[in-house]
C-alpha cells in the first residue's frame, strides 16, 4: 500500500493511500460485476457492527472503563431517500488510525487469491462474500462512495475514511466540532443510481428481517419524517423502531423457534446461503451447563482445506462473545457452524488457558459425541440426506479416522465408500457393514486400493484378480485415505489389507468356474524368467514373483509386506522435507499372460540376451506406467521401445 501525502506527527492532515492489489481487484469485481442478490451487503455491514460490539463486550471485562456511561450495545440504521444515503452505525470497539488503514485497505486473511479467482468465475458472488473477511467491500456493489467515521473505545480522536472504490482511499482526523460517534463506527453509503431503493425504510426492514434478525445486538431503524406513516403535520422528527431485540436465539427453547428463524441465524453465523443439512439445538445440564446451536452446511466453506484447519464455531460465556477460532470441536469437524455458550467458563479466561481448560475439554467431548449421534440417526432415518453430507464432507470426517482413536469405531460405522461393487444413485456409496455382509465365504480381510482418482483406481491392474473372483475392493482416492488405513487396523474383527502391498491373499478364494482357464500357468513355469528379471533389474526391485492378483495385465508393482503401501509411499516421496528414501517395489509377473509365457520360451532358446534385457526393462517401466508413475529412465525407455519397434517393422 502506498501513501501520497506525508503524515504529520498528529496525523491530522488528509492522507491518500492506494488499496492493496487484491483489494483493488476485488473492488473492480464488486463495482462492475452483476450479482443476483445485492441485498447481502447490508447483512455484511450489520455483521461487522455486531462483531465490533461483541469484541468490546469481551474487552470491557478487563477494562470496564471503555464502556463509560454507554453500556448498552446497539446497531442503528438510518435511511434518507432524498439524499440517497444509508447509514449503518454501532457503538462497538471502533477503530483508530492504523486499524482503519489495515482493516479497510488490505485483506489479511489467507486464501484471498483463491476467493478472487472463484468470484471472478461466477455470475453470482453472493455465496462467496463474507467468507474471506471481505464483507465490508460488498458495500461498493450499491454505493458510489463510502465514508467511515470511527472512534476507538477509550480514544479522544475520531478518524474519517473515504473512498469511491476506484483504487485509493483517504484518511483524515475528524475535527472535534464535527459530528462523530462517541465510540464505535458509522458507515455512510452514498448510493448509486441503480441502488436508490436501499435508502427506503421498507427495503432495509425486509433485508434485516430476512438476514440479520438474530444477531446478538439490538438493531434499530431510524425513519425520517417523509417515510414515517405516523408523522404529525408541522413536525420535523424522525421515528425509531426496533427490528431485532438482540436476544440470543440459542437460549430459547426449540418450541419457540421457527424453521425460518433457524435458517436466518444459520446465514448469520456461517456467511453462507445454502440450507443447513442438519440443525442441532439443545441445552446440556448437570456437571457442566452450556447451550448449543450448531449447523452442518450443505455447501463446502471456502476455507475447508485451509492449512490451519481452524473451526468457526463461536464460543460465548454467559452470552459474552469470547472467540470464533477456539478448538472447541475436533479439526475434522471444522465445517460445523454455530454457537456454544458456556455457563461455567470464567469470563476473563485467556486464549492460552482455553486450550487446556478441563471445562472446555468436557464441552468438546460432549458436543462431538452428540454430533456423531445425530449423524448416526440421520444415516439411519434419512439416508439420502446423509449421503449428500458424506459426499461433501467425507474427506474431512475421515481425518478423524487417522487422528481420533477414541471415536474411530463410530467414525468407521459412519464412513461411506465407493467400491468395485458400487452402482449409481443410492447404491454408489457403501458402508463397511455392507461390505462385511457381502464378503466371500473364505474371505477374512477388507481389501482396499488407494490412488489419486476413482478413474485411475478402477483401471488399476491390481484389481484384476479380485474382480475376477467377485471380491469387493474399497476405492480410496482422498489424500487422507493413504494415512488412516495405516492406523485403523480393522472393522468388526476384519483387518484392512491393501491390494498394492504384500501378497494378494487370494489363494483361499476360488475362481468362479466361468473364469477358470484350463491352461492356467504356474509360478514354477516362469522360475527361469523370474531369476532373469531379478538379475537384470537389480536393485530397482526388492523381489520378483508370480502373481495371483493379475488376470489381464502381464506385470504390476506392489509394496513389500512391511512398510507403506504404494500410494502412501508416493505421497511421502512428494514432500521435500520428508527425508523419505522409499522402498524398492516388488515386481509381480502374471504366469497366465501370453507375453510372459512367450518371454519364458525365448529365454530358454534365444541367445540374444541384450534384446531380452530390453524386454525386461520395458516390462518394469510398463508396470511403473500402469502404477501412475513416469518411467524411471525416460531416455532408456524411449531407446528400448524404438529398438523393439524397429525390429518388428523390419
Amino acid at each position: 500500500m502506498s501513501k501520497t501525502k506525508t503524515k504529520n506527527t498528529k496525523k491530522s492532515a488528509e492522507e491518500k493511500h492506494e488499496f492493496q492489489a487484491e483489494v483493488s481487484r476485488l473492488l473492480h469485481l464488486m463495482v462492475h460485476s452483476v450479482y443476483s442478490n445485492k441485498d447481502i451487503f447490508l447483512r455484511e455491514l450489520i455483521s461487522n457492527s455486531a462483531d465490533a460490539c461483541e469484541r468490546l463486550r469481551y474487552k470491557a471485562l478487563s477494562e470496564p472503563e471503555l464502556l463509560a456511561e454507554d453500556a448498552e450495545f446497539s446497531i442503528r440504521l438510518e435511511t434518507d431517500p432524498k439524499a440517497r444515503t444509508l447509514i449503518v452505525s454501532d457503538n462497538g470497539i471502533g477503530m483508530n488510525h492504523d486499524e482503519m488503514v489495515s482493516n479497510l485497505g488490505t485483506i489479511a486473511r489467507s486464501g484471498t487469491r483463491a476467493f478472487l479467482d472463484d468470484l471472478g468465475d461466477t455470475k453470482d458472488g453472493s455465496a462467496l462474500i463474507g467468507q474471506f473477511g471481505v464483507g465490508f467491500y460488498s458495500a461498493f456493489m450499491v454505493a458510489k462512495s463510502v465514508e467511515v467515521i470511527s472512534r476507538a473505545a477509550g480514544s479522544d480522536t475520531a478518524w474519517r475514511w473515504t473512498s469511491d472504490g476506484q483504487g485509493s482511499f483517504t484518511i483524515e482526523e475528524v475535527p472535534s466540532a464535527d459530528s462523530a460517534p462517541a465510540r464505535g463506527t458509522r458507515v455512510l453509503l452514498h448510493l448509486n443510481d441503480d441502488s436508490e431503493t436501499y435508502a427506503e425504510a421498507a427495503t432495509v426492514e425486509r433485508i434485516v428481517r430476512e438476514y440479520s434478525a438474530h444477531v446478538p445486538v439490538p438493531i434499530t431503524l431510524v425513519v425520517p419524517q417523509e417515510e414515517n406513516d405516523e408523522k404529525t403535520d408541522g413536525e420535523d422528527t424522525n421515528s425509531e423502531r426496533q427490528l431485532a431485540d438482540g436476544s440470543a436465539l440459542w437460549k430459547k427453547s426449540k418450541s419457540e423457534i421457527t424453521p425460518e428463524e433457524y435458517r436466518e441465524f444459520y446465514g448469520h453465523v456461517s456467511a453462507q446461503f445454502d440450507e443447513p443439512s442438519l440443525t442441532l439445538h439443545y441445552r446440556a445440564e448437570g456437571r457442566h451447563e452450556y447451550s448449543v446451536l450448531l449447523f452442518l452446511p450443505t455447501m463446502k466453506p471456502f476455507d475447508l482445506f485451509d492449512p490451519s484447519r481452524k473451526g468457526r464455531v463461536k464460543l460465548y460465556v454467559r452470552r459474552v462473545y469470547i472467540a470464533d477460532d477456539v478448538d472447541i470441536l475436533p479439526a475434522w469437524m471444522r465445517f460445523v457452524r454455530g454457537v456454544i455458550d458456556s455457563e461455567d467458563l470464567p469470563l476473563n479466561i485467556s486464549r492460552e488457558m482455553l486450550q487446556t481448560n478441563p471445562v472446555l475439554e468436557a464441552i468438546k467431548k460432549g458436543v462431538t459425541n452428540r454430533l456423531l449421534s445425530e449423524l448416526e440417526k440421520q444415516a439411519e432415518k434419512q439416508p439420502e440426506a446423509y449421503l449428500k453430507f458424506w459426499d461433501t464432507f467425507g474427506p474431512v470426517m475421515k481425518e478423524g479416522l487417522y487422528e481420533d482413536f477414541e471415536r474411530r469405531e463410530k467414525l468407521l460405522k459412519l464412513a461411506r465408500f465407493r467400491t468395485t461393487a458400487s452402482g449409481s444413485g443410492d447404491t454408489e456409496w457403501r458402508s463397511l457393514a455392507d461390505y462385511v455382509a457381502d464378503m466371500k465365504d473364505a474371505q477374512s480381510q477388507i481389501f482396499y486400493a488407494t490412488g489419486a482418482s476413482q478413474e485411475a483406481l478402477k483401471s488399476s491392474p491390481h484389481l484384476e484378480g479380485y474382480r475376477a473372483r467377485g471380491v469387493e475392493v474399497l476405492l480410496l482416492s482422498d489424500p487422507v485415505d493413504a494415512f488412516w488405513v495405516q492406523t485403523a487396523t480393522d472393522f468388526d474383527g476384519k483387518p484392512f489389507q491393501s491390494v498394492t502391498q504384500g501378497s494378494a491373499a487370494l489363494d483361499s478364494i476360488p475362481m468362479p468356474d466361468d473364469k477358470k482357464d484350463a491352461k492356467d500357468g504356474k509360478d514354477s513355469d516362469i522360475e527361469p524368467l523370474i531369476a532373469f528379471l531379478k538379475e537384470t533389474l537389480g536393485d530397482k526391485v526388492s523381489d520378483v514373483r508370480g502373481s495371483s492378483r493379475l488376470a489381464e495385465s502381464p506385470v504390476c508393482l506392489v509394496a513389500p509386506d512391511h512398510g507403506p503401501d504404494r500410494q502412501l509411499e508416493k505421497l511421502m516421496g512428494q514432500r521435500e522435507d520428508a527425508g523419505f528414501g522409499g522402498f524398492n517395489p516388488v515386481l509381480e509377473v502374471n504366469p497366465k499372460h501370453k507375453l510372459v509365457s512367450r518371454l519364458t520360451e525365448r529365454l530358454s532358446s534365444d541367445t540374444d540376451k541384450e534384446a531380452l534385457a530390453d524386454t525386461a526393462w520395458l516390462l518394469f517401466e510398463q508396470a511403473r506406467i500402469l502404477d501412475g508413475e513416469a518411467p524411471s529412465d525416460p531416455a532408456g525407455f524411449a531407446g528400448r521401445l524404438a529398438r523393439l519397434m524397429q525390429e518388428n517393422l523390419g
